[in-house]
């Protein structure tokens, strides 16, 4: 670490970063086939030795975490492992600490150096070796604070482990022990400087911030700057760790070195062009837990270019939203995955969003899609459009929806697949 960046993975080339992680794909899915129980399953059948490209690998299943928490519940209630069997290691040695999220799902950590990838992430927001970091992400039962600790440590700080909470104890440390940046969520962050102005405590030493774990829009990032406060985003789960960082540029959020991400279709594992909103899935290289397309069920888009600061990788606009748009109407759950079914079958929709209006006990359903035949030039091949569309909306989601066919490209871009736009006053 010197300079600039991290490390000089940053700084290659698009094309030997890909080539790097093509290789490396095949061994991870083999390594997860032969030791994870539960990716044995989902991937059997898979030669993972041919799955080298990206289009291979949007073609396996996609796992979200609701999948992910099936499973654990499963196992456990069959006395078997916590971890649903992602896991490919137990208790021992090579597992130092075991965190729940709620649900409970547990998330396994091993004992590789800066396990969670975070370093990365805290050297691009000014965090060196040398400083003293403040870390008030929660130290119970959740991995916030050892996500960001393993970073600290691996770019060289000391950690002084704050919690959440005390707020007036968390002062009192902060002008006494002085340290350089803090770690923890923009809101805490927001009341520590408050309360800070009202007791006249000095907490000028802290220059520097890496917050996660909430959204820190950029008028909040400028309260901070006008406070002395340099704060920086970073985008990491409890499951995989970081995925994206925040750098000088300010301009999105650029991906870590270990992480293949696609932007895949809310409901689906098909991949969305660049610039369309959808929802995140990652390939993680862990060989402890190893996530291959993994469902965050968080929503963004990829951003043309490569950061202003020098550094290659792909960017993405930062978190949109969530993915998981399962809406009941009338009595009935309809799930982004029915959308995209009825879609498929119909091969001149290009996109489509289902509407959900009405009044408490009045829902309707109205399914936007994109056509070319929305003009009605063809008025017949409209109307047989539409009829098809409609029994398809019946056949998949036992309920009756009306359609409408619009031009291509004038749904929103913001990954909504089902909009819930009910009245309940």
């Amino acid at each position: 670490m010197s300079g600039e960046y991290f490390d000089a993975l940053e700084t290659r080339a698009p094309a030997a970063r890909e080539a790097a992680l093509m290789d490396a794909l095949p061994r991870l899915i083999a390594h997860a086939q032969q030791h994870s129980r539960a990716l044995a399953h989902i991937l059997a059948g898979v030669d993972a030795q041919k799955v080298t490209t990206r289009e291979a690998l949007a073609r396996l299943p996609v796992t979200r975490k609701s999948e992910l928490l099936e499973r654990q519940r499963a196992t456990r209630a069959a006395g078997q492992d916590a971890f649903g069997g992602f896991a490919t290691t137990a208790y021992g040695a090579r597992m130092q600490r075991v965190f729940a999220s709620p649900g409970p799902i547990y998330e396994p950590e091993g004992v590789a150096p800066d396990y969670w990838r975070t370093g990365r992430a805290l050297y691009a927001a000014g965090f060196r070796a040398g400083d003293l970091a403040h870390n008030a992400f929660s130290y119970h039962m959740t991995p916030g604070a050892f996500i960001m600790e393993s970073g600290a440590r691996a770019v060289g700080c000391t950690v002084f482990p704050a919690g959440t909470g005390q707020t007036e104890q968390q002062l009192q440390a902060i002008a006494e022990l002085r340290p350089h940046g803090y770690t923890g969520t923009p809101s805490f962050l927001r009341i520590l400087l408050e309360k800070a102005a009202e007791a006249h405590s000095d907490v000028s030493s802290l220059t520097k911030a890496m917050v996660s774990g909430e959204a820190c829009p950029p008028s909040l990032r400028d309260w901070f700057a006008e406070r002395g406060v340099a704060a920086y985003q970073s985008y990491a789960t409890a499951d995989v760790g970081l995925i994206a960082y925040e750098t000088a540029a300010r301009e999105g959020l650029v991906l870590d070195e270990g992480v293949i991400l696609e932007i895949v279709r809310p409901g689906t594992g098909d991949v969305v062009p660049d610039g369309e909103v959808g929802e995140v899935v990652v390939t993680v290289f862990n060989p402890d837990y190893p996530l291959v397309r993994f469902g965050t069920g968080d929503l963004s888009a990829v951003l043309p270019g490569a950061c202003p600061t020098g550094r290659t990788n792909t960017r993405i606009k930062g978190w949109l939203g969530r993915a998981d748009q399962t809406t009941k109407v009338r009595g009935m759950f309809v799930h982004p995955g029915q959308v995209a079914e009825i879609v498929r079958r119909c091969p001149e929709v290009a996109r489509a969003r289902l509407v959900v209006s009405g009044e408490m006990a009045d829902d309707r359903m109205l399914l936007r899609a994109e056509s070319a035949l929305s003009g009605g030039a063809d008025e017949a091949a409209s109307a047989a459009l539409s009829q098809r569309l409609a029994e398809a909306i019946r056949d998949v989601t036992k309920l009756r929806g009306d359609v409408e066919l619009v031009p291509p490209g004038s749904l929103p871009n913001d990954g909504k697949v089902i909009e819930d736009a009910r009245s309940y006053q």
